[in-house]
């Protein structure tokens, strides 16, 4: 019922899916980074450009058999070999007509694992306030907060929210 998959090129009907998974999250007020929903093009053209970075992998998550959701994982690039160790999570998400059924927590675990195969040994991310259901899961999934942001994010109505900063090792994964 539901999977996910990591990958580096769309296959027919991927990128239709995924924009529209998109499109829906960011009208219930996941954002991606918009204050409103942008033209359906634009969004076309995120995930393309998603693609293209060679520091991003994009992981996409599927129920009953259609796209309804992403991660990414950002690996630092290898100049910065400080922070050569730890990655961070991107625009994770599940469109609301899929919640409920553990694709969040399966697209987490995924790219954790992946993480893990490539030698990352932790994890960082951030998340608004709002996001209650996201909060709950990671920090069931053993993500620590380590700091708050007080204004983190503007809504479309010109709101200012806090947002949550986590970590968490991988060692134990």
């Amino acid at each position: 019922m539901i999977q996910v998959k990591k990958i580096n090129k769309f296959e027919k009907g991927e990128l239709e899916e995924l924009t529209s998974a998109t499109m829906d999250a960011i009208q219930e007020g996941i954002g991606f980074g918009w204050t409103k929903k942008p033209p359906k093009n634009k969004i076309i053209d995120y995930w393309k450009g998603v693609l293209m970075v060679p520091n991003r992998w994009l992981f996409l998550g599927k129920y009953k058999g259609v796209i309804s959701g992403s991660i990414q994982v950002v690996t630092v690039s290898s100049s910065n070999e400080a922070a050569i160790f730890r990655v961070f999570i991107d625009t994770h998400f599940v469109a609301t007509w899929a919640r409920g059924h553990g694709l969040a927590k399966l697209l987490l675990e995924t790219a954790q694992n992946e993480c893990v195969e490539n030698n990352f040994t932790h994890v960082i991310l951030d998340v608004r306030d709002t996001q209650i259901r996201a909060i709950s899961l990671y920090e069931q999934l053993g993500f620590k907060l380590w700091g708050k942001l007080p204004a983190y994010h503007k809504l479309a109505n010109g709101q200012i929210i806090p947002g949550n900063f986590y970590y968490k090792s991988l060692k134990q994964l």
